[in-house]
């Protein structure tokens, strides 16, 4: 049995620590019980995915990008839609882009992602919040030290002018980025595992997006292999929803779930 986890953004801006960006409730307890099955399965484990939301300030989805009539920037979690933009309730910063970004709105509509929303700056290259949770970050050192291995780290979401919810793919692929295109060499390690246990922040968002695009390149016999740790992996606040509708069509292609405590490979 090869067991491989797959461990979606466990940065310390989706913790609930003091200075966190994007907080998300529980996800300190999440970190917690995550780091244990870690040490609980060690050297059973054959290998290590972690996929980190990495971002530099100037981004479209957040809100120094945008300005409204009287040239004032949005607060964070404002939805934009393609209205939005088209009827100049919202423009780039840099009229320039304009064309661009009305292009990327229509875009996530047409393909029935979510509205663009804009979050706090997070998860920004060299900051503290970029870095993995001190729990979770100790548990895979111990595991690198175990196994004489290394945790494979996947980076996502750099270019700025596209989402990148899921580690697979951008929500909009730019064609002259290769980063946002799918992720084949992922995909294809994980078609080799015999069980995919699956975790990280956050459940309503980048965990979501993620496992649906590697159940869309799976396939539904492959996505029996995948096992959702749920008791580390929380909602954003407010989005509580989209959660459950994730579990609830994921379940139904055969996703399986499990708390920490009573998994086992």
């Amino acid at each position: 049995m090869r067991l491989e986890f797959l461990i979606i953004d466990p940065q310390n801006d989706f913790s609930d620590a003091p200075g966190a960006a994007l907080p998300v409730p529980g996800a300190g307890a999440d970190a917690e019980r995550l780091a244990d099955l870690l040490d609980r399965l060690g050297d059973r484990i054959a290998a290590i995915h972690v996929t980190l939301d990495t971002h530099q300030l100037v981004d479209i989805s957040h809100p120094i990008f945008w300005r409204d009539e009287r040239g004032q920037p949005p607060p964070p979690f404002t939805q934009i839609a393609v209205a939005d933009v088209e009827q100049g309730v919202w423009r780039p910063f840099k009229l320039e882009h304009r064309s661009r970004a009305l292009a990327y709105v229509r875009a996530l509509r047409d393909n029935g992602r979510y509205t663009l929303t804009l979050w706090p700056p997070h998860c920004l290259i060299g900051s503290w919040g970029h870095g993995v949770m001190p729990a979770v970050a100790e548990a895979l050192r111990r595991w690198e030290e175990t196994r004489f291995a290394r945790v494979d780290y996947v980076t996502k979401g750099h270019n700025p002018w596209t989402e990148h919810y899921s580690a697979v793919r951008a929500d909009v692929p730019d064609p002259a980025d290769p980063s946002t295109q799918l992720n084949t060499r992922l995909i294809q390690t994980l078609e080799n595992a015999d069980q995919v246990a699956l975790s990280g922040q956050a459940l309503s968002h980048c965990v979501a997006n993620t496992v649906r695009d590697i159940a869309d390149c799976l396939g539904q016999e492959s996505v029996r292999k995948l096992v959702l740790i749920e008791d580390t992996s929380s909602p954003v606040p407010g989005f509580e929803g989209l959660a459950e509708r994730f579990l609830a069509d994921l379940c139904q292609l055969g996703m399986r779930t499990a708390k920490a405590a009573e998994f086992q490979c």
